[in-house]
């Protein structure tokens, strides 16, 4: 049997507690009940925005006292939250969207909170990396997160060209204003790779679009792109899965290439999608296939 109750956010010894608090990354029912009491218990919610997260309080009649805590202020204010957390009271911090931490501000004051020896305590929440990931349909078991590449392509392209060779799914942040370009050089670097599209995740408008990033850069072409963005990448695969397709597609493999007019890459692109296999892996396989059956 686990605990079924738990205690009140009460001050440890004679200092506070960090409370690293999820929130909602887009619908506001996407929130825990312990975060709920949290906020509701602490003395101080440092918040990245104070205007978005006091909508939230709003919402379920928070009334908690907030202050603006974000990249812009972060190397000021740390000490002084870090003085009031030793002073006994219990602080609140929270992003935008999901986990504090994953690509805003967060991560320094829990650092400069641990070297203090000021308790650190994770209420695990809303995330939109993992949520991203488990509705991508590609392989979850190991992923990197890379959040937003540079806004320079000569450095995007550095970046990519560093992980284009990585095993695993990779999971990008990105901003409309930048969101083609990135997928220009996504589709130069990554080929002919999966790709995931997340627009706006669990808002009214949320979409989701998958195919190679050229593919994807076509289809938004005449898209007015607004909101927010993630982005799921296949990653890699091992040049011993690229080289073996079941016999199934082996078959669907030599039936195409007796169509003349169907190029290899014509066909590994059909399989491919069709599939859901790596377009590399049925092209190798059919560039076997091909030599195999003019031998014979």
């Amino acid at each position: 049997m686990g605990e079924t109750e738990h205690p009140p956010a009460e001050k440890e010894k004679s200092e506070g507690v960090l409370y690293v608090v999820s929130t909602p990354v887009g619908n506001l029912e996407d929130i825990t009940l312990r975060a709920l009491r949290i906020l509701k218990e602490v003395d101080l919610v440092a918040a990245e925005s104070v205007e978005r997260s006091r909508n939230l309080c709003k919402h379920y009649g928070i009334r908690a006292r907030l202050t603006r805590y974000n990249q812009h202020n972060q190397r000021a204010k740390t000490p002084e939250l870090i003085s009031e957390l030793k002073s006994g009271l219990n602080i609140a911090l929270v992003t935008n969207a999901g986990t504090p931490g994953v690509s805003d501000p967060g991560a320094y004051l829990v650092d400069h909170a641990l070297r203090e020896s000021i308790r650190v305590m994770p209420i695990p929440g809303p995330s939109a990396v993992v949520s991203a990931l488990s509705v991508s349909g590609l392989r979850g078991e190991r992923f990197l997160f890379w959040g937003f590449l540079p806004n320079k392509s000569s450095k995007r392209k550095k970046e990519l060209k560093a992980l284009v060779s990585a095993p695993c799914t990779i999971v990008f942040f990105e901003a409309p204003h930048r969101l083609k370009e990135m997928l220009a050089d996504l589709a130069d670097i990554f080929g002919e790779r999966p790709v995931v599209l997340i627009r706006e995740m669990t808002k009214v408008f949320e979409d989701m679009k998958r195919g190679s990033a050229k593919a994807l850069l076509i289809r938004l072409e005449s898209d007015q792109l607004r909101g927010e963005f993630t982005l799921a990448v296949a990653g890699r695969e091992n040049e011993a899965d690229e080289a073996s397709v079941d016999e199934e597609i082996q078959k669907e493999i030599e039936k195409l290439l007796a169509v003349r007019e169907m190029t290899l890459r014509d066909i590994a692109r059909q399989l491919s999608s069709e599939t859901g296999v790596a377009y590399r892996g049925i092209y190798k396989a059919a560039l076997l296939v091909k030599k195999r059956t003019q031998l014979s």
